[in-house]
């Protein structure tokens, strides 16, 4: 029978899979030495039995007599003994940090009795009914399901004017009484006085919170598998809240923020954890913790230190001050901004902490584009209506929202959106993806809008107190009385935690311009330069790029792209050559044909000079026109009408050439033309088209020194179709003396599946994957993603869409197959991926297992991807830093 629960003392940090990351770090703490409260661990493993079956395993709860026993002797006092009880929280604890979005219940073992035991022993008869109000407001909400306002109301009505601290004994025992009653009202029953049906229903919560919706959108926001479940942490209880001599606080190892060393963090005296994360009231910085209580702080700073060297990271550390005492509740590796994320694995090699691998593996290809984003240029015309915490970088504009569910829906219109709360929630985690940034009058760094901003890459500012939130009114009050509606444009910069209203300009980022070829001046640039440097020198994976102007070439060149992965040619025959191409259609002899495309051919010849000349000495990857050639037709319904009004007003027939064209769109016209003529098969059907565009690439080749000419044939899906463009393009390569390697699109799973017959005329596949994703699935993309993709993300058919990451089990199986076959027919066949998932850091880390020899990409993605292309090799996909 499996072990169920761990005392502190059994587990640690290594055992995040079955002791979640909560368990395992304070099994690590304990055991190397640090202030913990005692206590025990219920397994991940448990929770998903919980979750699967309905019910508790077998055997869990005699391991739970037995650790609670084992607790209640260690304490010598018993959980809710009335004259001086023991009392616990139920805390959360998944493998992965997910801030808020589960539960946890404190106080537990505090009843009618009990409550007068606590007063006694603490002589603080405040402090005991505080405690008493907390669990029957956490208890209601989290495991009753009682809608948590209707406590907050009843607390505002109490307090009036006054601060949560000014409330006195009798009026927190009349609030006990009140909380009571709201129970009864709600749920038909009295609040459970049992301290053990107290625990039992708050594990049983802690465990069914694991599917509550917000985890569920946080765990797809953050790719967290589905399956993992929560651990369950039992802690004696440490107290806060006993007076001013107590208090609790969260601090950082470093500024999460920027990276910068120093002491970081928020401290509350007189209060319980929950207070601090909530933002209810404004903390103090962590600094003047040293005036409170000069002792704890000195404390506190050696353990801070002690934790950093033994997790080599940047910690995140919760803690309480019981009556002077120091006590360490949490830590954990902690979340911060792409900035920090940077410096700090950079800080960490020069303190001899980690190497330049280890490094590499510390960021992530989606933190590096966080940086390459804009960020607010000069503000000087726009009026600032205040400043809070800069509490996550970045720049944001958009019209300020007072509802997560307003966010979601001007969001969802394509509206940008900033939403403004007093403070947030774990409720309000749509709205906070639906928004563009996130603006709070109340918490601090550590608040949960902070953290959980941070962790998105969302620009945030917090704790912007000068402003007076009303969400019924939808509105906010700044200095001066300036009032900003729902629906006015507003600006939040992360970096400052400056307000304005209005829309503020942004300007390139310094990250940006130094792969424009900027030098790097500042720590962060500095701190890419480095890391991207390793990152370079430890891929096996080349990265090139999908451009089709010289322009775009040119500037992948500048990010450092080793070559173009596709260009794609159709591109080159829209404007004022669309013209051309219906010449094309039109022709009705083989004179008329060969005229059009004798027309088309020095244009074409002209665009891969100017891309092979960007790329001089790199390889440049053509890819022959792809799409139906419907597309370069006017609209059938608009060209249609303008052929009616022509003989309505003329009396006669309309012009000819909109005539002809009419005829040529009624007959190219397809049902599916994804699925139609388009691709190789247009190549087959249309003579001289195929043989125009090879004899263009020969002559720029010819142009220009070291062009590395590749040709790919698309959409070819038996090998006979392949060999039948080969032989006419070799035929035309050696006239005019050029070599260029042929190779072709894998996007049809047909190809995937004979690959070992189309690598005998390939020389080289590069996967399609945008394609070969709709054809796997049978999905019209654009139809698709706006019909039910939400659907099917909200019912976990898949947790990221198909498009975005490459879908491992059904498209990754064909690619798996393509490659394992082409390369038994040929070993030296070349392999890439030029789809949009080329760009896509789970995709590349695919691209790296499978074996592929290039991913190719937007210009803009080619830093993402070479840092991508590193961190593969270096972790071979086995370690996973969310």
């Amino acid at each position: 029978m499996p072990k169920y629960v761990y005392d502190f003392t059994e587990g640690n940090k290594d055992l995040k899979d079955l002791l979640g990351g909560k368990g395992a770090n304070l099994a690590e703490m304990t055991k190397i030495g640090l202030p913990v409260p005692p206590g025990f661990t219920i397994t991940t493993e448990a929770c998903r039995h919980y979750l699967g079956h309905g019910g508790i395993p077998d055997g869990l709860e005699g391991e739970i007599v037995e650790h609670l026993a084992a607790l209640e002797a260690r304490m010598g006092k018993r959980l809710g003994q009335a004259d001086d009880p023991l009392l616990v929280s139920v805390r959360s604890g998944a493998k992965f940090s997910m801030p808020g979005m589960m539960e946890t219940v404190l106080n537990i073992g505090l009843n009618d009795d009990s409550v007068l035991g606590l007063a006694k022993q603490s002589g603080n008869d405040r402090f005991a009914w505080d405690s008493y109000r907390r669990l029957i407001q956490m208890f209601g909400k989290t495991v009753l399901g009682i809608d948590g306002e209707l406590f907050e109301d009843a607390m505002d009505d109490l307090k009036g004017e006054r601060d949560d601290t000014d409330l006195d004994a009798a009026d927190l025992q009349r609030l006990v009484e009140t909380f009571k009653g709201i129970v009864r009202e709600r749920t038909g029953r009295d609040f459970p006085a049992d301290p053990r049906e107290q625990m039992d229903l708050a594990v049983r919560a802690v465990f069914d919170s694991w599917n509550a919706p917000r985890a569920i959108l946080y765990r797809r926001q953050e790719r967290i598998p589905a399956d993992l479940g929560t651990a369950v942490n039992v802690v004696a209880m440490v107290f806060g809240n006993m007076g001013p001599d107590s208090g609790t606080g969260v601090a950082f190892t470093r500024d999460p923020g920027s990276g910068r060393q120093g002491v970081y963090g928020d401290y509350l005296r007189n209060a319980q954890g929950e207070d601090v994360v909530a933002g209810i009231r404004n903390t103090v910085p962590l600094q003047e913790l040293e005036t409170i209580n000069p002792e704890a702080y000195r404390e506190l700073l050696d353990i801070m230190a002690t934790l950093e060297r033994h997790y080599r990271d940047l910690c995140d550390i919760e803690f309480t001050i019981e009556r002077g005492k120091l006590w360490m509740l949490q830590t954990r590796v902690g979340k911060r901004t792409a900035a920090a994320a940077f410096c700090i694995a950079t800080q960490l090699v020069d303190e001899g902490l980690i190497d330049m691998d280890e490094a590499v593996t510390r960021v992530t290809g989606d933190q590096l584009a966080q940086l390459m984003f804009p960020r607010f240029a000069a503000t000087a015309g726009n009026r600032r209506l205040t400043t809070g915490m800069n509490a996550s970088p970045g720049a944001a504009a958009g019209r300020a929202v007072f509802s997560s569910e307003r966010a979601v829906e001007l969001a969802g219109q394509g509206e940008a959106v900033i939403l403004v709360r007093r403070e947030t929630n774990p409720d309000d985690l749509a709205g906070m993806i639906a928004a563009h940034g996130v603006l709070t009058s109340r918490g601090g760094k550590t608040s949960h809008a902070a953290v959980v901003a941070r962790g998105m890459g969302k620009t945030c500012v917090c704790g912007a107190e000068e402003l007076e939130v009303d969400p019924h009114a939808r509105r906010f009050t700044a200095p001066g009385g300036i009032v900003v509606n729902e629906g006015d444009v507003i600006s939040i910069d992360g970096g400052t935690g400056a307000v304005y209203l209005g829309e503020v300009p942004v300007t390139a980022s310094p990250v940006a311009e130094y792969f424009e070829g900027e030098p790097a001046e500042d720590e962060l640039v500095q701190a890419v330069d480095r890391i991207m440097t390793h990152a370079d020198s430890a891929r096996r994976l080349a990265v090139r790029a999908n451009a089709d102007t010289p322009e775009d070439a040119a500037r992948a060149r500048r990010y450092g792209a080793q070559g173009v992965g596709l260009c794609r040619t159709e591109h080159m025959f829209l404007g004022e050559r669309r013209r051309l191409v219906e010449d094309l259609i039109l022709a009705t002899t083989p004179e008329e044909r060969q005229a059009a495309l004798d027309a088309l051919e020095p244009l074409q010849t002209g665009d891969f000079t100017g891309i092979f000349t960007a790329m001089r000495g790199l390889p440049v990857t053509i890819r022959l026109i792809d799409p139906p050639l419907h597309e370069f037709l006017p609209d059938l319904t608009d060209l249609a009408v303008k052929v009616a009004l022509a003989e309505e007003r003329a009396g006669e027939r309309a012009d000819d050439r909109d005539r002809r064209l009419l005829d040529a769109v009624k007959r190219l016209h397809e049902q599916n033309p994804m699925l139609g003529l388009r691709g190789v098969r247009l190549g087959l059907t249309i003579p001289g088209l195929f043989a125009m565009q090879v004899r263009a690439i020969a002559t720029a080749a010819r142009r220009v020194e070291d062009a590395r000419a590749e040709i790919m044939i698309p959409l070819v899906g038996a090998v006979q179709e392949l060999e039948i463009v080969r032989e006419e393009a070799e035929g035309i390569l050696a006239e005019a003396g050029v070599e260029a390697a042929i190779g072709t699109m894998i996007e049809v799973p047909r190809a995937a599946l004979t690959a070992g017959q189309i690598a005998e005329a390939a020389e080289f596949f590069s996967f399609g994957t945008n394609d070969l994703t709709q054809m796997t699935w049978g999905f019209s993309r654009d139809d698709v993603e706006s019909a039910f993709f939400g659907k099917y993300l909200d019912l976990g058919v898949f947790g990221v869409s198909p498009f975005e990451s490459v879908d491992r089990e059904g498209v990754g199986r064909l690619m798996r197959i393509a490659v394992e076959e082409g390369r038994r027919t040929r070993p030296d066949l070349k392999l890439g991926i030029c789809g949009e998932h080329g760009g896509d850091p789970e995709s590349v880390h695919f691209c790296h297992e499978i074996g592929l020899d290039y991913v190719s990409c937007s210009p803009f993605r080619i830093p993402v991807a070479r840092l991508e292309a590193g961190r593969a090799a270096l972790t071979c996909a086995q370690s996973d830093t969310r």
